[in-house]
């Protein structure tokens, strides 16, 4: 499937509306997703049972040639096999002429894609997580959505209407003017038109193909680190020296109380079951969406915050230099789990990236294992350890003593000036070079064998016979000796070799 390009100038960017739909229209809307969901299931079952006959056909001892042909998934043939069986199918023949065509086409898509992503991820050609094989959506599971890419689609001349194939006009809750405005003058055309339904709310996000013109930043010669961590979401560090604090407003926190008490609310309602069929109660129904509104409000909150921070940061400083945190990782600790979602690291990460575009600041983005907290930002020494409880940076070699997330926003933003001499990832005009090993890498206490050695039963080393912790580095010696075991006077069991 071909990915769309925009033309020289333009963008690909997103506009995204509340809908104040009215009780007919919301039946339409929920029809549109359901005939949506019901030709993703039909397209699931008709390629998946092809597999399974084949499987059966290979313990019948049928032939190779006679055996039952596999079925494209492809987005053509999957909807020339569903026009033909729309007619016929007892599941659609009585109720298909009710939606848009665009309903069906949206799931036989979403198979479609499903399906490649499987098959990419088996062979080992898509990264992430491993996709398993595309399943039926169930009715009270999936989410309910549909895209339009073609028919009406349109913004009513006052701005506060939006008109779609099948559905009609349908009121906006907020005026997309500048959007119309934009369309008129040939700035943007909309390609498609996507309505969702989300915690009680029904949306439409229109894609379009806009032209984006380059703000220049306001500091274009200023490089700044940003530390992001729980007691401060963000400290920035530019090279002029001047620090700045972004606090953490920690919303979740907030409103944990509350939410905790409309739980408790909830769980004394009767709700639903699913072995037993047990329908929720009314009382139930009004208690959770009560529930959901405060969810919702809390990630709103969250959102807003973000943006307001990133487009700030990209608006100001011409480079910005940001750690590659390994979020996956860091959620294990649950001490910290609901603290470090609610920062939002990875988002903040994703959005000065496409951010960064719109007006040429240059994203650098620090590799994972350098030691941003364990380097003086002053005189370039490096500490074997430095524990997460240490608040306080001080460096056993000049002296300095300095905040921890200050002392790594310094050392990012120091980093940004050698970005092609040094192990940074992400920056498109740095070639690629191998990271340093050393204090950037985990430390942990040596173990001792286990194996039997001629001194003591099982191995045990004496008091005056134990290592001692690597001292302090500094960036004479990082540069010269490459390895910690390098050191010298440091003890290795294999130093002769």
């Amino acid at each position: 499937m071909k990915t769309f390009r925009p033309q020289p100038g333009f963008v690909v960017q997103g506009y995204r509306f509340a809908l104040d739909a009215n009780a007919s229209q919301e039946r339409a809307l929920r029809s549109h997703c359901g005939a949506a969901r019901a030709a993703y299931n039909w397209a699931v079952s008709w390629v998946t049972a092809s597999w399974w006959q084949r499987k059966a056909e290979e313990t019948y001892g049928v032939s190779a040639d006679d055996v039952t042909p596999w079925r494209s998934w492809s987005l053509p043939v999957l909807r020339k096999a569903f026009n033909e069986a729309k007619y016929t199918d007892p599941r659609f023949a009585s109720w298909w002429q009710e939606n848009s065509k665009e309903a069906y086409n949206t799931g036989l898509a979403n198979a479609s894609a499903a399906f490649d992503n499987y098959a990419k991820s088996k062979r080992g050609a898509r990264q992430g997580a491993r996709v398993g094989m595309p399943r039926r959506k169930s009715k009270r599971v999936a989410r309910l959505a549909c895209r339009f890419t073609t028919g009406t689609i349109r913004i009513e001349a006052d701005g506060r209407h939006v008109t779609l194939s099948r559905l009609g006009r349908i009121r906006l809750h907020e005026k997309a003017g500048e959007l119309r405005e934009r369309i008129l003058a040939g700035t943007a055309r909309i390609l498609s038109a996507t309505v969702r339904h989300e915690r009680g709310r029904w949306f439409v996000a229109f894609q379009t193909e806009a032209r984006r013109d380059i703000n220049r930043v306001a500091r274009p010669d200023v490089r700044v680190g940003i530390d992001l961590g729980v007691k401060h979401l963000a400290v920035m560090a530019d090279s002029t020296g001047e620090i700045r604090y972004a606090p953490n407003p920690k919303h979740l926190d907030t409103a944990l109380a509350h939410l905790r008490r409309m739980s408790r609310r909830v769980c004394r309602r009767r709700g639903p079951d699913g072995p037993t069929g047990r329908q929720p109660s009314k009382r139930w129904l009004k208690a959770n969406e009560q529930r959901n509104r405060l969810h919702y409000r809390v990630a709103n909150l969250r959102a807003d915050a973000l943006h307001k921070l990133t487009t700030k940061v990209t608006d100001v400083y011409g480079t910005v230099v940001v750690e590659d945190l390994n979020v996956a990782g860091m959620l294990r600790n649950r001490r910290l789990a609901r603290q470090i979602t609610d920062a939002g690291f990875g988002e903040i990460r994703r959005q000065l990236t496409y951010k960064s575009r719109r007006n040429a600041c240059r994203i650098v983005v620090a590799d994972r294992w350098f030691p941003s907290s364990k380097t003086c930002s002053a005189c370039g020494a490096v500490k074997a350890k430095l524990p997460l409880h240490v608040r306080t940076y001080r460096c056993d070699v000049c002296g300095l003593v300095l905040d921890r997330d200050e002392n790594a926003a310094r050392n990012l933003a120091a980093l940004a000036a050698a970005a092609t001499g040094t192990g940074v990832a992400g920056d498109q005009d740095a070639p690629r070079v191998s990271k340093p090993r050393g204090a950037d890498q985990k430390t942990r206490t040596t173990r001792s064998s286990r194996k039997a050695g001629a001194g003591r039963a099982g191995g045990a080393a004496l008091p005056h016979q134990r290592q001692q912790e690597a001292r302090d580095r500094t960036q004479a010696e990082v540069q010269r000796f490459g390895d910690v075991t390098d050191l010298p006077g440091r003890n290795t069991r294999n130093a002769e070799t």
